[in-house]
């Protein structure tokens, strides 16, 4: 067959210690080097040398020369709660916000360009790495934004912040019950103090104009293409709530799809208060194609540590043990439900008790031998996690865990905060990989960026963005670029039914790749957060070329 492209004077990239520049498994010559790849519709149809596989060239095909930049096979986030980062784009970022005023004059600026009455909604704020180490509470946004319903979330999702106007909007005032596994903290009056934990922020949500359904559709397809530009081809769309939210982003999902717009491949979840309907309609994990697939139910057993809602074994150094989100036995009942029908789960857990809980849930669910799912349950997170827990986690047989590095950078000042020493069990990256568990990468974006070289980066280094600590958080949990790499390319596509379709550069494999304007296997640790891709290659397609 004929190529549509050859890339050719490459360094190409295929599990191992580094990349690959060694022999081909795929021309008779067993000693020539493996540095160009052809493509011929979605496939990658031969590895070789130069020379073998600049023979193959038509008339028509385009040829590259990479001039020896690395060969990636596109990545996948596991764990990315895509709709919620589509449907905000045009909202405040607060990652770059370094301190407290920085925060209010990005509010005052956005309230200035939209005028009075207009929402002004923003995520990604991190308290605990400013100077002044505090929330804001609602008079702090009145005084940004007075003429303005203004709503602003931590960067855990665990936590929001509102203004006077909006807790008016929402109904909230000092006579309004705590919503269902939510919160509304109050001062020593019983007023709103404007900061909503767990599922309170969803009284908020629910008075926000929503996007009509083609903006939508447009804004994801905006979020796709700065998905490609980071090297993205594949991502699990996590819910973040229940209500419609499930049903309106596979519905668009599905136009995408319909309409030929579809550019990532999408393992799309839904909220686990929708498992009866699920199983009545017949729904297994891994319905559909190479593009859409029925992903796993989402559960959650836990908060956040951010919002010390998180559910520990012993107490935070400022404030009890956190909270458990579903009674476990609800989780229970429900993984066992979906278990026999062909539904994989995934359980949130992000404190060490939820962790020791959801483990067990899935250790005895796994005894009871019924299990028809094609694709393993998940635990999600596993923020912290104790030695006794390692050792379950190792014995069972039908798990995968999705963790965050980049949301380590993030957390290093909070929990150095609220559990001092104890933060020796978080992020421990090293020791889950080492139960043999496949262990998959992700952004939990918007919580944390989506650029998978800032999380490779993270687990490489376990280092702030800014390069601190010098040596490293625990940097005994450090990983290898490979084993990182690995965690955002090939355990994901075996791990969610993908195997034989992504995740590896391979003869026969969907032509999902990137190339990078650096070698992340031989430069300085220190800098693969910056990295960026110049060619990303979707289905065959070219979907991103740096100028």
């Amino acid at each position: 067959m004929t190529p549509d492209l050859i890339l050719h004077n490459a360094t190409l990239y295929s599990p191992g210690p580094v990349p690959v520049s060694k022999t081909s498994s795929a021309g008779p010559n067993q000693s020539s080097p493996v540095t160009a790849l052809a493509t011929a519709g979605n496939r990658i149809t031969a590895l070789g040398d130069d020379n073998t596989l600049l023979a193959m060239a038509g008339p028509h095909t385009r040829v590259l020369n990479l001039d020896q930049h690395l060969v990636l096979p596109g990545f996948i986030d596991t764990h990315f709660h895509f709709y919620e980062w589509a449907v905000n784009l045009s909202n405040i970022d607060f990652a770059r916000t370094r301190d407290f005023a920085g925060m209010e004059s990005v509010i005052r600026e956005k309230a200035a360009l939209l005028g009075p009455g207009h929402w002004i909604l923003g995520q990604g704020f991190n308290e605990s790495d400013w100077p002044e180490n505090r929330i804001p509470d609602r008079l702090d946004l009145d005084l940004a934004a007075p003429d303005n319903p203004v709503c602003i979330w931590r960067c855990d999702l665990h936590l929001a912040v509102a203004n006077s106007m909006a807790l008016s909007l929402a109904g909230i005032d000092s006579t309004t019950p705590d919503p269902p596994d939510g919160v509304i903290v109050r001062d020593g009056t019983g007023m709103p103090t404007g900061v909503l934990k767990e599922m309170a922020p969803n009284m908020i949500r629910n008075v926000v104009p929503a996007l009509t359904f083609d903006q939508l559709l447009e804004n994801l397809e905006k979020a796709m293409a700065r998905a490609h530009a980071m090297g993205l081809t594949g991502i699990h769309d996590i819910r973040l709530m229940g209500g419609e939210e499930g049903a309106v982003a596979l519905r668009a999902w599905q136009a995408l799809h319909a309409g030929d717009r579809l550019a990532l491949r999408c393992h799309v979840t839904l909220p686990g208060e929708m498992t009866r309907q699920a199983i009545d309609l017949g729904l297994c994990t891994g319905f559909g194609d190479d593009l859409l697939r029925i992903g796993h139910l989402k559960f959650f057993s836990d908060g956040g540590m951010g919002a010390r809602t998180a559910w520990m074994t012993a107490p935070y150094l400022d404030a009890a043990c956190g909270m458990p989100l579903t009674p476990i036995h609800e989780i229970e009942q429900a993984v066992v439900q979906a278990d026999a029908a062909g539904l994989s789960c995934m359980v949130h857990a992000v404190g060490d008790r939820a962790v020791h809980e959801v483990l067990s849930v899935f250790a005895r669910v796994e005894a009871l031998n019924q299990s028809v799912c094609r694709i393993p349950h998940r635990m999600e997170h596993a923020q912290m996690i104790l030695p006794r827990d390692l050792d379950t986690l190792g014995r069972l047989r039908h798990l995968a865990v999705s963790c965050q590095p980049n949301n380590m950078s993030l957390d290093i000042s909070m929990i150095d905060q609220c559990v001092k020493e104890r933060g020796r069990y978080a992020y421990n990256f090293k020791n889950i990989l080492e139960t043999g568990v496949p262990t998959m990468f992700s952004s939990d974006a918007p919580v944390a960026d989506p650029n998978p070289f800032s999380g490779i980066f993270s687990a490489v280094t376990r280092r702030r963005m800014d390069n601190t600590p010098d040596t490293g958080w625990y940097p005994d949990q450090c990983l290898t670029v490979d084993q990182a790499v690995q965690g955002y390319t090939l355990t994901p596509a075996a791990a969610s039914g993908m195997g034989n379709v992504t995740g590896s550069l391979t003869v026969g494999k969907q032509a999902d790749l990137i190339v990078t304007d650096r070698n992340i296997f031989t430069i300085d640790s220190r800098d693969i957060a910056a990295t960026r891709v110049i060619l990303t290659l979707f289905n065959g397609k070219i979907v991103y070329e740096k100028q």
